[in-house]
């Protein structure tokens, strides 16, 4: 500080931060009147109240932070009396500048009386903390118009204070009033204004935006749907697939309904030639007997009435024909010896009424015996056929269809399945579905016994000329002691009689292969057409020789 008490050379600092303060905005003002005057004192407001006593004026007081300097300290730091500075008073209109509004609060000259809102507590909310002064200030000199305004004379009012409302040492109401009319403050309003309107938008938006993103997820977007797909292809198919086979078989493919007086009943032929005649099951066309009605439904939806040519309950193979149509497309045949095991095939027909259905497999076994029918007593109507055997799902209604091979030709008639409820071979009849056990009729025997019924009505059987006892559990097939009528269980003149077989003999093989039962060396005799030569094996009082002979002919059912 100058020797003179003055602080010219010093300058001021905030008594927060120790940061020296910038120049003012003015040049200093002749009459030295805060707050355009030589630096003014501008340190921060005590915490509690005001300060009794101030240090002189002129004398930084923060220019130590937080150790503020009684009057009468002594020291190099000690405070220096003020210079004496006439007494004038602020132009008419003078206005303080705006600049120092929020400027912090000037402290009293020495021998100031205290300020009437020192009575009240102030709260600085200031980081810094400066100590309040303990001792009380005198009264204010009535010659210095900037002091504060002394205390009023008993019963006098007090003199109204014109520069009182830019005191920032005045009452809080008018400090209430100065921060509310600052710049800084006004703004606060309409801040708070466009936080809520932020806040609205955004909640607004969000609200949007799940209503949306909610219809989106469901919907899986806006708008129409379209979902990606192939393009046309060419409607061929490789001749030698399912489709393709399926596609030239079911022109020739039938469905046949059946009634009669007692029963009536659903089925499934092929066409054998232009002239109408059809291959069914002898079963799927009994019902109709010498009275009943047969109607043909053909793969393009035509119906037709049609007849039975003739039948044969020991082959179950039936042919019928249908009237006034034209236009027919025969179902190309094929050669059942020639297939084998594990074949491809196809399988067509009208399961439960389900007409032009088609299935696929292959050929699980060759020439396996099977047995069905057998409904009447006297056994009349039991087939015996040395089947093909598919994995092909047959059921109720397949009866009378196609087996197809990979060409598109029939090797079989579809006869009878494995019923899982009653464990035997069952026919058409049968309640369960397909467990993967189908028979067919072989072609070769199909095609030999159909030109016979459409030639002759009826269909010739091979036979041995012997009877067999159907009631021998042993292995193999033991020929009877006598027929049934009580006459000789091996017909005289008999292809049997003639290869020298005996009532009693065991018959083991038929062209070697083994048969266990009379029902398998029925069956594999009925494999064969009349006339045809057989090897067979027999067993004679424990010895085992081989016989030849020529099977003869029969007249069917």
């Amino acid at each position: 500080m100058a020797a003179d008490g003055t602080s010219g050379s010093v300058p001021a600092v905030d008594g927060a931060s120790g940061v020296e303060r910038s120049k003012p905005l003015h040049e200093p003002d002749p009459y030295s009147t805060p707050p355009y005057g030589e630096p003014g004192p501008w340190a921060p407001a005590p915490p509690v109240q005001h300060p009794a006593a101030t240090p002189a004026h002129g004398t930084a007081t923060g220019a130590v932070p937080h150790a503020p300097v009684a009057p009468g300290m002594e020291g190099p730091h000690a405070p220096a009396p003020p210079p004496s500075a006439p007494s004038v008073s602020p132009p008419p209109g003078a206005v303080p500048d705006p600049a120092f509004a929020d400027a912090p609060p000037p402290a009293p000259r020495a021998g100031q009386g205290q300020h009437p809102a020192a009575a009240a507590p102030a709260y600085d909310t200031a980081p810094h903390a400066a100590a309040p002064a303990t001792a009380a200030a005198p009264t204010t000199p009535p010659s210095d118009p900037w002091a504060g305004p002394t205390a009023p004379a008993s019963g006098a009012e007090p003199a109204a204070d014109p520069w009182g409302r830019y005191d920032p040492w005045a009452a809080a109401a008018q400090h209430h009033d100065a921060a509310d009319r600052a710049p800084g403050r006004r703004r606060r309003p309409a801040a708070k204004v466009l936080v809520g309107g932020a806040l609205l938008i955004a909640l607004v938006s969000g609200g949007i935006g799940g209503a949306v993103g909610a219809h989106l997820e469901r919907n899986g977007g806006v708008g129409t749907v379209e979902l990606p797909q192939a393009g046309p292809e060419a409607a061929g198919r490789d001749p030698d697939s399912v489709a393709g086979i399926a596609a030239r078989a079911l022109p020739s493919v039938v469905t046949l309904h059946v009634s009669g007086s007692a029963a009536a009943g659903t089925g499934t032929g092929f066409v054998l030639d232009d002239r109408g005649h059809i291959l069914t099951n002898n079963h799927v066309v009994e019902p109709a007997g010498s009275g009943g009605e047969i109607t043909v439904t053909f793969n393009s939806g035509d119906t037709a009435e049609a007849e039975v040519v003739g039948r044969d309950g020991g082959y179950d193979l039936a042919v019928v024909k249908v009237k006034g149509v034209t236009g027919l497309t025969p179902m190309p045949l094929g050669n059942s010896d020639n297939v084998r095991v594990g074949d491809p095939v196809v399988a067509i027909g009208a399961p439960f009424d389900l007409a032009g259905t088609v299935t696929s497999g292959i050929i699980s076994a060759k020439e396996r015996p099977i047995t069905a029918g057998g409904e009447e007593g006297d056994a009349s109507d039991v087939s015996y056929v040395d089947a093909l055997q598919t994995d092909a799902p047959i059921n109720p209604g397949n009866s009378g269809g196609p087996l197809l091979d990979a060409r598109g030709r029939a090797i079989g008639i579809n006869s009878a399945i494995r019923s899982a409820d009653s464990g035997s071979a069952e026919s058409d009849g049968g309640q369960a579905g397909s467990i993967g056990l189908g028979f067919a009729i072989p072609i070769n025997q199909g095609k030999r016994v159909a030109e016979e019924l459409i030639n002759t009505g009826k269909a010739t059987h091979p036979v041995i000329g012997i009877t067999l006892d159907m009631n021998y559990t042993g292995d193999g097939a033991r020929v009877s002691a006598k027929d049934g009528d009580g006459g000789p269980a091996v017909t005289t003149g008999g292809p049997g009689a003639k290869a020298g077989i005996k009532p009693g003999d065991v018959i083991t093989a038929v062209d070697g292969q083994r048969v266990h039962s009379g029902e398998e060396l029925i069956v594999k005799t009925r494999a064969h057409r009349p006339g045809d030569r057989l090897e067979l094996t027999l067993e004679r009082g424990g010895k085992e020789t081989k016989v030849s002979l020529v099977l003869g002919s029969s007249g069917g059912d």
